[in-house]
């Protein structure tokens, strides 16, 4: 992928940090391009000043299957430091690297400046708040959003772009790609497949492989509904399985540590309490739940709510499902002391459609925004909540 696309957003959040004693941790799904973020960094701080030893592990590239423990890795970075230069120490897929941790916190010793990317939430945060509590910094990367995917397709911002990034989702590396369904969907197969296989299959030792694509083709079939306890077994039934409902809580847990999924609490409005049962779920990456269940008509709400959701957290909101008494608010999204609260339907059709999309926000009793994302082609504002087509929306910054 080329490097001169610059994703300024991610950038800006790492530049404050460089030069400090502080480890960046880039996060994120396999392909959203945490790599050419890690290769932009590096190219920043060759600008700043000829001073800069840069040494890069790449765990992804044979030319370093040999490092394999945290022993080893520590020895190859010691036998490349420069006494008379500013260490720069990049490692790409570190938890490839067993005890990762205690390597990087003997090299924070020795006044390296680190920086690495991961592809498991649960070792990221796990090891390294562990062993390294309050020396590293988190920064997830997230596939592109749908101006990013104008920009690096060279699209105008119109219906026919929003069905392609709907369709092909925002992995980086489709803008080297014709954008047609048989090349994409092969290439995204085989990404789904690796982050399937070694990122869930191998690191947790599951044996019914099968089950799980199934597992993953029933998330994609119920896109955006509430996944209860009731519902998995009713689901084990059908598959005609005989696994706990326990274990399949585990095999969702193991794909939102693999950032392929990402599970989305209730929370009460009225009471300020999240909810441990009644989960919804939304994919990462649109592309890649296209392979599971290819686009069509009969998942817009699911989709909509889906782009609504990633738009969310490319925004850098942390994201909830509202509970308001008997009602449900599709999104409320919480960043510093802004609360804002989203409901997202395709269209709104008809008066019984109006009333629960703009009739749910109005029952809200404070003062913080509240908007009604749709794909009519004109604006409905009602009561003083605004309406936006779900382009507007996704084309414009709540980055107040």
């Amino acid at each position: 992928m080329s490097i001169n696309i610059i994703r300024d957003k991610y950038l800006e959040k790492v530049k404050p940090f460089i030069g400090k004693n502080i480890i960046k941790v880039l996060t994120g799904q396999r392909r959203v391009g945490k790599t050419t973020i890690l290769l932009q960094i590096v190219n920043m701080i060759k600008n700043m000043g000829s001073d800069a030893n840069i040494i890069y592990i790449n765990k992804e590239s044979n030319d370093f299957n040999h490092i394999k423990s945290s022993e080893e890795l520590f020895a190859y970075v010691k036998s490349q430091l420069s006494e008379s230069k500013n260490n720069y120490v990049f490692i790409d897929e570190i938890q490839e690297i067993k005890d990762f941790e205690i390597a990087l916190r003997q090299l924070l010793v020795e006044g390296t400046d680190i920086y690495c990317t991961g592809s498991n939430a649960k070792l990221l945060s796990g090891d390294l708040a562990t062993y390294l509590s309050g020396r590293y910094i988190t920064i997830h990367i997230n596939s592109l959003s749908y101006t990013e995917f104008l920009e690096f397709h060279h699209l105008q911002n119109n219906n026919e772009s929003l069905n392609k990034y709907m369709n092909f989702g925002g992995l980086p590396y489709l803008m080297h790609l014709p954008l047609n369904d048989e090349i994409v969907f092969t290439y995204l197969k085989d990404i789904f497949n690796t982050i399937i296989l070694k990122d869930v299959v191998s690191r947790y030792n599951i044996r019914d492989v099968d089950f799980l694509e199934r597992l993953t083709e029933y998330l994609s079939d119920n896109l955006g509904n509430y996944l209860s306890s009731k519902k998995i077994s009713e689901f084990l039934k059908s598959q005609r399985v005989s696994l706990s409902i326990n274990t399949v809580l585990n095999y969702l847990k193991y794909l939102t540590d693999s950032f392929f999924i990402n599970k989305l609490q209730r929370y009460d409005i009225i009471g300020k309490k999240r909810f441990e049962i009644n989960d919804k779920y939304y994919f990462s990456d649109l592309g890649l739940k296209n392979c599971l269940i290819p686009y069509s008509g009969n998942h817009l709400n699911g989709i909509f709510e889906n782009l609504v959701y990633n738009q969310l957290v490319n925004e850098d909101y942390t994201v909830f499902v509202g509970k308001l008494q008997d009602r449900e608010i599709d999104f409320v999204a919480q960043k510093g002391n802004e609360t804002l609260y989203i409901q997202v339907a395709y269209l709104i059709s008809d008066e019984k459609v109006r009333e629960r999309e703009f009739g749910n926000l109005l029952k809200i009793n404070d003062n913080f925004e509240k908007i009604v994302v749709s794909a009519d082609e004109f604006r409905q504002e009602y009561k003083g909540i605004k309406h936006y087509h779900i382009r507007d929306f996704l084309s414009r910054s709540y980055h107040k």
